[in-house]
């Protein structure tokens, strides 16, 4: 009799430790499941992108593992993979799509489903470019987070000139469609700009990795003496590349995210890359309690960060005015 119950005992707690599984799986297949849409690669930068996001998710309520599942994609840059993985997302019926960095994502994501929610990252005008109807009243499935402010181009030009004062003739480094939509958009803003503090602005473009070595030596070639990067996100996978053809060719340059400054570029002003994807994790989290992403109005950026690379400062034997330092909210040494 104690055998048998014992035997009971046992087969009772193997049912019980296999069933558990099942029960765990059960229950993630009812939490919501986000999918995440990369176009590019998980290297640190995305990765800190993710951190980010997660943290504004949290503040919306949401836990991975605890209340909300995810199945990450990683197109890797290969031509046609972001638009399997987004109409594999959409196959599998995720209750969200998380579109970055960059428009092939977003698109991807759109063009694969009108019905599930995307909340996407951006470096562009959404509306300029067509992805929604306007910034407050988007439409449609899709909402999300802006890089775009009105007075970013001035403001870069300003800070590159109070550091290379010598420097006349300023080439802006562009893409081209559809890799970078509009790239006349930011050469107009940079002409203006330039026009009101006495610079010749120049322009070089570089449709591809593969060409920026050929867009370096345009710049050279007229005269360029200092650089404007006008493609964070293009090239962000190919950073520390830029601040080498950079260093190289001597020409002071500034760019639009601190990931740039931290690869060796001397100077970053832009919005603050965490605070955009916290903020597209909260907009997650508001659509996953029910509003609808077509009444949340695309959110444009509302923190700024300078960074100044001294140690490449002093690699271009540039000494930084005081009052530079003073405003920079971080110096790498």
């Amino acid at each position: 009799m104690i055998k048998s119950m014992r035997r009971r005992e046992f087969v009772g707690l193997l049912g019980g430790t296999a069933a558990w599984p099942l029960a765990a799986r059960a229950q993630q297949r009812t939490m919501p499941v986000v999918g995440y849409l990369h176009s590019g690669v998980r290297d640190d930068n995305a990765i800190g992108q993710i951190a980010a996001f997660h943290r504004g998710l949290r503040e919306a309520g949401f836990v991975e593992g605890q209340n909300v599942a995810f199945e990450y994609r990683f197109a890797e840059n290969r031509e046609g993979r972001v638009e399997m993985l987004a109409a594999e997302l959409v196959r599998q019926q995720v209750a969200l799509i998380v579109a970055s960095p960059n428009q092939r994502a977003i698109r991807a994501a759109k063009a694969a489903t009108t019905t599930i929610p995307i909340v996407f990252m951006i470096g562009a005008d959404p509306v300029r470019t067509g992805l929604v109807a306007s910034l407050n009243r988007p439409g449609g499935n899709l909402t999300g987070v802006t890089q775009l402010a009105s007075d970013l181009t001035a403001k870069r030009l300003g800070l590159l000139h109070d550091l290379a004062p010598h420097a006349n003739s300023v080439a802006v480094l562009l893409g081209r469609a559809p890799a970078q939509t509009d790239p006349e958009f930011p050469f107009e803003a940079a002409q203006t700009a330039g026009r009101a503090i006495g610079l010749r602005i120049l322009r070089v473009q570089a449709g591809d990795p593969n060409e920026l070595d050929a867009a370096f030596a345009s710049a050279a070639r007229e005269g360029a003496g200092a650089l404007l990067v006008s493609t964070p996100l293009i090239f962000t996978e190919d950073r520390e590349r830029l601040a080498a053809l950079a260093a190289s060719y001597k020409l002071p340059a500034i760019y639009q995210a601190r990931v740039y400054a931290a690869a060796g570029g001397l100077m970053s002003y832009g919005p603050s890359t965490a605070e955009l994807y916290r903020e597209v994790g909260r907009y997650a989290g508001r659509i996953l309690k029910g509003e609808k992403p077509s009444d949340l109005p695309v959110q444009l950026p509302t923190t700024f960060e300078f960074i100044i690379n001294l140690k490449t400062a002093k690699a271009l034997n540039l000494t930084i005015p005081p009052g530079l330092l003073a405003i920079a909210d971080e110096v790498i040494e």
